[in-house]
């Protein structure tokens, strides 16, 4: 990939896909392709394909998907599935058609079993159950990683698999029911803080390890695997397994190799908004997986590092959640 290559990004507004563009023009691409959901559903195989056939991409970065915490995926679990399976078909499928010389598909650390090994490898992948309240989400997105290693095998394509950890950045989704855990919290204490609430209730017990990323270093580790050489991106791309007998899918995890409890997150998230307040954690709502921290020695390998602290990008994301409220 260099800065004369024709790049796709799927989903170019969500908060993978916005890190991905601003770290592609910071790195001189500009001949990058975007279209919102409003000018092309990628749930439409027609129109999805038209978009193909008439741009020509060479490189594709595919961050389109329905996304959200718990408690959306618990709401509206046929969305989860049925979107995202579409999504994720019509553009591998349109991109074969057309010719993208290299596709990476964005997915999420809950395609792991729930009880998988920690830190969880890449070969981690369908050796146990899933976690229920992500389910639907988590299967479309391994199809996804089947369908990249099958257009591989079938058709000669270099399509890569990149699993993030949990993201966490500027234009995230705040929403107070919809959104993920960082966020979810910033907006929580936002308002006990400027509200003068005495306790803030945090879901879950507090107990849960989580490991964050902050959405500009995974896009700065999106684009160093998009253009590493041919013969190291090669490597990534794993193996026929009827031919090696190894189960190496095309599947790189990104993340910082390190978690920390959620009870310890809500206390970062509370010095960092100001809130003194008491934190209460309430039991009796869902904890989801007890631990997801990713193995990420695959991504050190091929030469990339995380570089932003979670100190740091929490104050970061929280003056742009403030922003986000001007707007």
């Amino acid at each position: 990939m260099n800065p004369q290559s024709r790049i796709y990004v799927a989903g170019h507004r969500g908060l993978v896909g916005s890190a991905i563009v601003r770290r592609l023009q910071r790195g001189g691409h500009m001949q990058l392709i975007t279209r919102t959901h409003k000018e092309l559903d990628l749930t439409d195989a027609v129109a999805t394909e038209a978009l193909f056939a008439s741009e020509q991409p060479t490189h594709v970065f595919l961050a389109a998907a329905k996304v959200g915490g718990i408690v959306a995926n618990n709401t509206l679990p046929a969305e989860f599935i049925r979107d995202n399976l579409a999504i994720q078909t019509h553009v591998i499928h349109a991109a074969w058609k057309a010719g993208v010389q290299r596709l990476l598909f964005l997915g999420s650390s809950c395609i792991y079993p729930k009880l998988a090994p920690q830190p969880m490898r890449e070969k981690d992948l369908l050796t146990g159950p899933l976690e229920p309240t992500n389910r639907p989400y988590a299967l479309a997105k391994i199809a996804g990683i089947e369908m990249c290693w099958s257009y591989n095998r079938q058709y000669g394509t270099r399509y890569l698999a990149a699993m993030p950890t949990n993201l966490y950045g500027p234009g995230d989704n705040y929403h107070p029911t919809h959104s993920h855990v960082i966020p979810a919290l910033l907006r929580k204490f936002h308002e006990a803080h400027t509200g003068g609430e005495p306790v803030v209730t945090v879901w879950g017990s507090g107990t849960p390890r989580r490991e964050f990323l902050y959405s500009d270093d995974m896009a700065d580790a999106c684009v160093h695997l998009m253009s590493l050489p041919d013969e190291r991106y090669q490597a990534l791309l794993g193996s026929d397994e009827s031919v090696s007998g190894r189960f190496e899918p095309p599947l790189v995890n990104i993340g910082v190799g390190e978690d920390l409890t959620i009870a310890e997150l809500a206390a970062q998230v509370a010095a960092v908004v100001g809130y003194t307040g008491r934190i209460d954690y309430d039991s009796s709502k869902p904890d989801g997986t007890p631990r997801k921290l990713m193995d990420v020695s695959r991504l050190a390998q091929a030469g990339w590092h995380a570089s932003t602290g979670l100190d740091v990008g929490l104050r970061q994301a929280y003056a742009d959640f403030k922003a986000s409220l001007q707007a």
